[in-house]
């Protein structure tokens, strides 16, 4: 989660005939793949990072009140359709985090997909998250560069606090309900990046995550950050990240 104050914008960069669909964490915005998306590109990849629903804005309760699962699966269905609509046929989808879950629901629904994958994503939940913890302080973080006094923040915290623990379930039970009780639906390259110091999520998620995929008998290419945190398109990781990502997609554009 990385605060931002100037408003973010949808990315779209026309590099080939081949695109890659990068999906964002919640409560980031496209910014969080800004690094990899001019990577993809330079490599000749025509890369699309959305901005899902509630997100990208000055304010955090926009989260709550104007996304949800359901209208975040379609915002990612939407950005898949365009790239369609725009010519593009053969296309992967990666997601960092909360992104990961619904890249990997795309890729269980849509056969036509090359592949793709996650980037520290909780698609099976291993031990405990620091999401609350992390949404209030990034939220706090944003208020405070806005004119208003400690009263109106803590107000404004004090709402948040309340109402997120619904949203975040919702997410979890997204997860489990639908993403990873359908992992068998992914017949298509997989690829799970997770870093070793991750902040946000266990470390171990990635593993879990992987293991199931093998235990089903799915391609999986699994790679590890040492020391890396959860935003690993944009931490220490990220050089690695995109070799390794570039590395993938020969496989699945190059067969």
């Amino acid at each position: 989660m990385t605060v931002h104050f100037r408003q973010p914008e949808p990315l779209f960069i026309e590099a080939g005939p081949k695109a890659v669909l990068l999906l964002h964490a919640y409560a980031g915005s496209s910014n969080d793949m800004g690094m990899l998306a001019r990577a993809l590109a330079r490599a000749g990849y025509t890369v699309s990072a959305p901005i899902f629903t509630g997100h990208g804005t000055l304010e955090p309760s926009d989260i709550l009140t104007a996304g949800n699962v359901p209208q975040w699966l379609a915002d990612a269905q939407t950005a898949l359709a365009m790239l369609r609509t725009r010519g593009y046929h053969d296309i992967a989808v990666f997601g960092l985090s909360m992104g990961g879950l619904f890249a990997t629901r795309l890729l269980e629904l849509d056969p036509e997909l090359l592949g793709g994958g996650t980037f520290a994503s909780p698609v099976i939940r291993v031990g405990t998250t620091n999401v609350p913890q992390s949404f209030l302080a990034l939220s706090q973080k944003v208020y405070a560069r806005q004119n208003l006094d400690q009263a109106q923040i803590q107000n404004r915290l004090l709402w948040l606090q309340e109402r997120q623990p619904k949203q975040l379930q919702e997410i979890q039970d997204f997860a489990h309900d639908e993403v990873a009780a359908n992992l068998s639906l992914i017949h298509t390259p997989f690829f799970v990046g997770q870093g070793t110091a991750d902040e946000m999520i266990d470390s171990g998620t990635g593993t879990a995550v992987a293991q199931r995929l093998t235990e089903l008998e799915k391609h999986v290419t699994f790679k590890i950050y040492p020391g890396a945190g959860h935003v690993l398109t944009v931490n220490t990781a990220h050089k690695q990240l995109e070799q390794d990502v570039l590395a993938f997609l020969t496989t699945l554009f190059d067969k």
